[in-house]
């Protein structure tokens, strides 16, 4: 997926387009998952995660790479990590039981919903990306152009 797939998707969808798609197969495992414990079923969704991460973290990269100052990056990249990746793994653990608690397999149904409500999050950064990103290399807040 880092050698050979994820980068050619990056270039076809763009980094957001592969955050919509990673959000979106990312759905389909959870709810998958939230409805069956069939063997046959989980095996097909379970190369999702793989692939959902992997995704996930090329277009993040990418993402920093086209839009942070080279000087911030290494620290543009250690925020991600610190909160994007292990900050929101920390949360969604302690929740994860209790929801598998409360709901069974069922709380899976809460990981499909927040994949779900990444999207229009994916949609206002393509908007930004598109506007700001390839023109000038460098995303610039909206305080900071007027």
């Amino acid at each position: 997926m880092f050698l050979l797939i994820g980068p050619r998707l990056l270039k076809a969808l763009s980094p957001a387009g592969a955050l919509a798609l990673a959000a979106v197969c990312a759905a389909l495992r959870w709810g998958v998952m939230a409805q069956t414990t069939a063997v046959g079923a989980l095996a097909l969704v379970q190369p999702l995660h793989g692939f959902t991460f992997a995704l996930l973290h090329l277009a993040s990269m990418r993402i920093i790479t086209q839009t942070v100052p080279k000087d911030l990056a290494g620290t543009a990249q250690a925020v991600y990590g610190l909160v994007g990746v292990g900050g929101a793994t920390a949360v969604l653990t302690v929740s994860s039981g209790w929801l598998f608690a409360q709901f069974g397999p069922s709380g899976f149904w809460a990981m499909a919903l927040l994949c779900v409500l990444a999207l229009p999050v994916v949609g206002s950064l393509h908007r930004v990306l598109q506007h700001d990103g390839p023109s000038t290399g460098q995303f610039t807040p909206a305080a900071a152009r007027h």
